[in-house]
């Protein structure tokens, strides 16, 4: 039987709204599910025209304005990284279900507060990244519940890319690299959902920390030459501990400029998985896995075939959280994409830096 759509909000018509793996491209392919009704933008000029290439009838200079006149189920917050707290506060007060960006804020005070909010008031709240709805992570978890490589020992996470200064970023980039913000929450924050989201909740953290380059200069785009002043830390590394002696490494930098090893590895007692990023590389394979048990003078890395393969991904884009969102609230079901699991990868992101400062491992008080 057919719904009628959700009425969705879309909190900032940045980059993140209108590249070409963006919420709206995707938004436009799921109209018989959410239709987007309202644009809120402080840059009113640049919300109007994202609406009328979108057809978005409703444009706000705030969001306190789009949540009082538009009538809204849902609001999707793509606001910067230290306003993520403040702009889910006012979201979930005013009754609406939420979609927002990573991370989920930047103080446990808050994430502890904002979940509290949803679950007092029946809310289904999804936070990015949009990993582990992807085939590739669904498939990873259940082999490696299911045993297939043995114990798991360790596991190597890139994470990060040189940063939005390094290219030809649309907008201008100086706040990424402002305290508040920085490579640990924007890029970081992928690996540590990915591997808590595969082997887990981590129990302890020890990281490395600091600023590589206190000016950045950007390269190309509209902003380049421009000098940046660095006041977050730049190149983060850390470890966590899952227990049983599983271990692993994730990067939170913005200084790597190119790569072609897979984007994960887990190494077991029995055999290993790689699972590549088909963003940047679309001939690689999704995932591979090396099994100790192969039949003797035969390569033992097998790639598995994926039912469904990763459709999804590539219509919904970015959108595809959103999508997340509708199939929880038709199922009843909580979300993969939890804000407890983003508490948990806040608390170690935090806790990373405060490793970094103080010389110690750190316990982790949250799981999910």
């Amino acid at each position: 039987m057919s719904r009628t759509p959700l009425r969705a909000g879309i909190l900032g018509t940045g980059t993140i709204a209108t590249s070409p793996t963006g919420y709206l491209v995707g938004l436009m392919q799921m109209k018989d599910e959410v239709t987007t009704v309202a644009a809120a933008d402080p840059v009113i000029e640049r919300a109007r025209t994202v609406a009328a290439q979108y057809g978005i009838p409703e444009v706000y200079e705030s969001l306190d304005e789009m949540l009082d006149k538009s009538d809204l189920d849902l609001v999707i917050n793509l606001t910067p990284i230290p306003i993520h707290g403040s702009t889910s506060r006012k979201i979930l007060e005013a009754g609406k279900h939420l979609v927002v960006e990573k991370p989920i804020a930047t103080t446990m005070e808050d994430a502890d507060e904002l979940i509290e909010i949803a679950n007092r008031k029946g809310l289904t709240y999804v936070v990015a990244p949009p990993n582990m709805v992807q085939p590739n992570r669904v498939l990873a978890k259940q082999l490696v519940t299911e045993g297939a490589i043995g114990q798991p020992c360790f596991a190597r996470v890139r994470s990060s890319h040189g940063g939005p200064a390094a290219g030809p970023w649309p907008l201008d980039p100086t706040w990424f690299y402002q305290e508040g913000s920085g490579p640990l929450y924007d890029m970081g924050v992928y690996g540590i959902h990915d591997i808590t989201g595969i082997l887990g909740p981590a129990k302890r953290v020890v990281a490395f920390s600091g600023i590589t380059e206190k000016v950045r200069t950007v390269r190309d785009g509209p902003f380049k030459g421009k000098k940046i002043e660095v006041t977050a830390d730049d190149n983060t590394l850390l470890m966590l501990d899952f227990g049983n002696s599983a271990f692993a490494v994730v990067d939170g930098t913005f200084n790597v400029n190119a790569a072609k090893s897979p984007q994960i590895e887990i190494f077991g007692r029995e055999g290993t998985i790689n699972i590549y990023n088909q963003w940047q590389d679309p001939t690689a394979p999704p995932l591979e896995i090396f099994r100790l048990d192969a039949v003797p003078g035969v390569d033992g890395w097998i790639t598995p075939r994926f039912r469904g393969g990763d459709e999804a991904r590539q219509r919904y884009r970015r959108a595809i959280m959103v999508k997340h969102l509708v199939d929880c609230l038709a199922e009843n079901k909580h979300p993969i994409l939890s804000a407890e699991h983003a508490r948990h990868a806040l608390e170690i992101m935090l806790k990373a830096i405060e490793s970094a400062r103080c010389g110690r491992v750190l316990d982790l008080r949250t799981t999910f």
